[in-house]
């Protein structure tokens, strides 16, 4: 792609691929903006979109923003450019998150890599979280290791839970989604992101229509963003009696490590997608610290646990709302 046809459009076509990616809460904290003459994207942090009381440290918010800039790397190789990619680039400014330069994509190893990241754009659309049951088929060992090569590719590691830590990591979630409970800051702080259709138009949080059921076992792992009980009609069923969880880690801690632990995420996720693998997630422990740490497996177990995803053959998740492209993108005069 020459210099004249890399255009506003495609621009604004390489944004709205990257902001179709998960957040916490759906708060879409993410801002972008477009410099003509360099042919750069910079991606910066929206603080205001923070959640002080489950994400103090924002970690979370960086993991979003990540899955963000591995979507913009994805839609690039898809229209045959080469994102060259620079996270924090300028220290001293913390919501400065990273810089991407769109070249053209070379005929070199590094261009090849931009053919598998190509291969992965069709999921962008498909991708949903999805809190409905999944039924018992194992995923197959194949595909969680092309999962976990996903991962590999982004520098984070990806592991499914075995017993019997995964009995472990379930009763960490249970715990920690009771902790929230009686919490009434953090319930005030998620309800703020409930959206409910009847009285909004909304284009962030998370939508009424996107709750899924009620585990009749009230044992699943889906965070209940409904927890006042106020949505009449909502159907109670069964869950999967165990789930299929994975957790995702990275060697480090820090800022950039979390955001390479959101690129790795949403591989992942565009991978399972391309595989008719549906997904969830289960991060309620980790926005507790004393919980966090006990998720690693404590024999075999390395790094720092970042995200736990609920995987699983069954419906796939509704579209859920976006903020306007002109609410996240300028482009320089």
């Amino acid at each position: 792609m020459s210099t004249e046809t890399l255009t506003d459009a495609v621009v604004t076509g390489l944004v709205a691929d990257a902001t179709a990616a998960p957040s916490m809460h759906n708060a879409q904290p993410w801002l972008f903006h477009y410099g003509r003459r360099s042919r750069t994207l910079v991606l910066r942090a929206d603080f205001e979109r923070r959640m002080p009381q489950a994400d103090p440290s924002t970690r979370a918010l960086h993991i979003g923003c990540g899955a963000a800039l591995l979507n913009l790397r994805v839609s690039a190789a898809h229209h045959g450019l080469d994102a060259v990619t620079t996270l924090l680039p300028a220290p001293s400014e913390p919501a400065l998150l990273a810089s991407v330069r769109l070249d053209d994509l070379p005929d070199t190893p590094r261009g090849r890599a931009g053919e598998e990241l190509r291969a992965l754009h069709p999921a962008i659309a498909n991708r949903h979280t999805s809190r409905y049951p999944f039924d018992e088929r194992a995923i197959p060992d194949d595909v969680r290791a092309r999962l976990a090569d996903a991962a590999r590719a982004e520098g984070a590691d990806f592991a499914f839970l075995t017993e019997p830590h995964l009995g472990t990591v379930l009763d960490l979630i249970r715990d920690a989604e009771g902790y929230d409970r009686s919490n009434p800051a953090r319930e005030a702080e998620q309800a703020h992101w409930v959206r409910y259709t009847k009285s909004d138009a909304p284009v962030d949080g998370i939508p009424d229509y996107a709750f899924g059921p009620r585990d009749a076992t009230e044992r699943a792992t889906n965070r209940d963003f409904d927890s006042t009980s106020s949505l009449a009609g909502r159907a109670r069923v069964l869950f999967e009696q165990r789930p299929q969880l994975a957790l995702l880690s990275t060697e480090g801690d820090r800022p950039a490590d979390w955001l390479r632990a959101g690129q790795a995420l949403e591989r992942v996720l565009l991978a399972a997608t391309l595989e008719q693998v549906s997904t969830s997630f289960a991060t309620q422990p980790l926005e507790w610290p004393e919980l966090r740490w006990v998720l690693r497996e404590p024999v075999h177990g390395t790094g720092h646990p970042q995200m736990i995803i609920r995987l699983g053959y069954g419906p796939t998740g509704p579209h859920t709302p976006r903020r306007p492209l002109d609410r996240v993108l300028t482009i320089e005069p």
